[in-house]
């Protein structure tokens, strides 16, 4: 099950574990999108749900569930983000916008998470034990988060915060939780800036000088389903990249 699977790094993650013979799940509020990412794959299924709604994402797991039969892996990508001053011009930025994106970005992961969790926990163990992989999306924003990004940089915080103890409380129904921090990535949260600003973000990354591909992502996700020693660690995908405050 991939959430934001219709779009930028959710969509790069369909593909490719499509391609792998996955059976995969999109789930996306945008069932358009979500249909267009599917269409080429006959093992991909779309359901629409809003990823901070419980009943939604937990009809979206029993999709899965019987679909596939069993719901193996779980890939967060959904999210959103609300630039803004704390203080600006016309005074203190609107409570609402920060919980907005909180509730996206972090409630949103781990509303999937519990719920992915409880049908993982059912599952027959592999000849290790392993019953499920559970990849997160978080931000080198989590660490180096710029002026303008406190909500944004919050909420992944709290993602690569949790990372840890979910492993942990997880560990014995055999399901492995990693996050993945990514950089300045190619996505359509981007692409709406102008190419002279996206040229000045791609120089700001040591090596390689550019902006990140979504398919680097979903290979990272595909690397970290397959090794089963990866677990309770945030990794950070991002040329070396340190933001800088601005």
């Amino acid at each position: 099950m991939v959430t934001g699977g219709g779009s930028g790094l959710g969509a790069a993650t369909v593909r490719v574990l499509a391609s792998a013979g996955a059976h995969v799940l999109i789930v996306d509020r945008n069932q358009a999108a979500a249909e267009v990412q599917a269409a080429p794959f006959e093992n991909v299924a779309v359901a629409v749900a809003d990823v901070t709604h419980p009943q939604q994402m937990s009809e979206a797991v029993e999709i899965a569930r019987s679909k596939f039969g069993t719901l193996d892996i779980l890939v967060n990508c959904a999210g959103i983000s609300d630039p803004g001053r704390v203080l600006g011009k016309e005074g203190p930025i609107a409570l609402e916008r920060f919980a907005r994106v909180v509730e996206v970005n972090l409630l949103g992961t781990f509303n999937a998470i519990r719920l992915a969790a409880a049908v993982m926990a059912a599952n027959s163990p592999s000849s290790s034990g392993e019953r499920g992989v559970i990849v997160n999306t978080a931000s080198i924003a989590a660490f180096d988060g710029q002026i303008g990004q406190v909500s944004y940089a919050a909420s992944k915080g709290g993602i690569v915060g949790m990372t840890l103890p979910l492993a942990r409380d997880f560990a014995r129904h055999g399901i492995r939780v990693v996050t993945i921090a990514p950089g300045i990535f190619d996505t359509p949260m981007l692409a709406e800036l102008g190419e002279e600003v996206r040229a000045s973000l791609a120089a700001q990354v040591p090596f390689p000088p550019r902006l990140g591909r979504p398919e680097e992502y979903a290979h990272l996700v595909k690397a970290i389903i397959e090794n089963e020693m990866l677990n309770g660690e945030v990794i950070r995908l991002d040329g070396a990249l340190r933001m800088s405050p601005r």
